[in-house]
């Protein structure tokens, strides 16, 4: 076996060495700093972060526009009246949990 091969490279050395740096080439292409393995990986990456963006968007969207909203005066009576169950004297309070 070991001959056979040693044959082989003595008498295609050009066929050998362009094998060898094809392989070298090959390799250095998918598993390099920026080779296609780490362009795949940032990429995916780049999506969730796209996506997680979008997201934050809407959470910055919806507070903005309740931030606006409070501050209309009729907006603190109803958060007050609905969150801390606040009611005015006089009147009955009637909470309903949703079971």
């Amino acid at each position: 076996m070991g001959k056979r091969i040693w044959e082989y490279v003595r008498f295609n050395p050009k066929n050998l060495f362009f094998r060898v740096l094809l392989a070298m080439f090959v390799f250095w292409m998918l598993f390099d700093d920026y080779g296609i393995m780490k362009r795949i990986r940032m990429e995916a990456e780049h999506r969730a972060l796209l996506d997680r963006l979008k997201v934050e968007q809407k959470k910055i969207i919806d507070n903005e526009l309740r931030i606006t909203y409070a501050m209309k005066p009729d907006s603190i009576e109803k958060a007050a009246r609905e969150r801390y169950n606040f009611r005015k004297p006089g009147e009955t309070l009637f909470i309903i949990r949703a079971q």
